[in-house]
């Protein structure tokens, strides 16, 4: 009797899969290059060039620091993930991942970034399936449940005044707000007092970390997502208070993600006119967030995309020289 169907595929897999394998690589470091430059031309350089003439060089130089400092935080998410999951990665190595990943995911959304590269990167480095997606689980909620406790604080203060033309107004935002709050403090509850520390979700092992792992998750994230509310108010020339900026940037990021809009784009500069524009001219307030993409998402973007490409190749010179390696081995008699 013949072999039902999915193992013919299966055995074909298994024969031609160093080739699969070769194209694939190829086919992802090419699209990789495509969505860069789809990133690039997106940017109407004449405008962020006039947009940052007008900015004081000391405004762009602590916009570039804190920037810096935000993809650092960030990074480390990818080290507490290691800790999380007890893999022996060197610590550099998962900060580089999350580094690239991060920087891929502000431009082009989690599947490219968060998901794809993690998968990419960390399979590369002999990670098993299953350890990834513990660690990308763990980061989107490490990075989210940050999220919910600052923005939900800011939203139940009333930081932020909605338009009057909004169908949400003040009132409800503030209740989201409490909801947001209550959100972050039953996850800590969870963490600290839960007899159920793991569950089974698709076939992947979810497991509670401890609260004081919990408490570091919400640090990390609340410092990072502040952090680049703060370069938005260096480059709006600090003429709007810093938390106003930061409950306004908070808004706008839930409705990008809400959006599915890679980046924010429009929903980021539509929110900031719509709410801000009385406390500043809309000029001003595009050239600064132009600016801000210039220096949070293009030029990391273009680092990241670099650092990838280039650990790309070395790995495939590491795999080549092993595989010529195990090859001489086999053919001494």
């Amino acid at each position: 009797m013949n072999a039902p169907w999915w193992k013919n595929v299966r055995s074909w897999f298994m024969q031609h899969w160093k080739t699969i394998r070769k194209v694939l690589s190829i086919a992802f470091a090419a699209a990789i290059l495509i969505l860069i430059s789809m990133a690039v031309v997106k940017i109407d350089w004449n405008e962020v060039l006039s947009a940052i003439r007008g900015l004081p060089a000391s405004s762009l130089w602590l916009a570039a620091l804190i920037t810096a400092s935000s993809y650092l935080v960030y990074s480390t998410y990818d080290l507490l993930g290691r800790w999380y999951t007890e893999h022996d990665l060197p610590w550099w190595k998962c900060m580089a991942t999350g580094f690239i990943s991060y920087a891929f995911t502000m431009n082009m959304g989690a599947p490219v970034g968060g998901l794809g590269l993690r998968l990419r990167l960390y399979t590369k480095h002999g990670l098993e399936p299953g350890v990834i997606m513990r660690i990308v689980g763990f980061s989107v909620t490490t990075n989210w449940i940050g999220y919910t406790l600052l923005a939900g604080v800011l939203f139940a203060l009333g930081v932020v005044e909605l338009p009057a033309s909004w169908k949400l107004d003040n009132g409800p935002l503030r209740i989201i707000g409490l909801l947001m709050v209550g959100a972050a403090i039953a996850y800590l509850g969870l963490c600290k007092f839960s007899r159920t520390r793991s569950s089974t979700i698709f076939g992947h092992t979810i497991e509670l970390p401890s609260i004081g792992m919990a408490f570091i998750q919400i640090g990390l994230a609340v410092l990072n997502w502040m952090l680049i509310g703060a370069v938005i108010y260096i480059l709006l020339q600090q003429n709007i208070p810093y938390f106003i900026v930061l409950a306004t940037f908070l808004l706008s990021a839930i409705a990008g993600a809400l959006a599915h809009i890679p980046g924010g784009i429009g929903v980021l500069e539509s929110v900031f006119v719509a709410l801000l524009s009385g406390s500043m001219a809309r000029p001003e307030i595009l050239g600064g967030l132009l600016v801000f993409r210039a220096i949070y998402y293009l030029g990391p973007l273009m680092l990241a995309g670099t650092w990838y490409l280039g650990t790309e190749a070395k790995m495939g010179r590491f795999n080549r020289h092993a595989n010529c390696s195990s090859k001489s081995s086999r053919s001494v008699p």
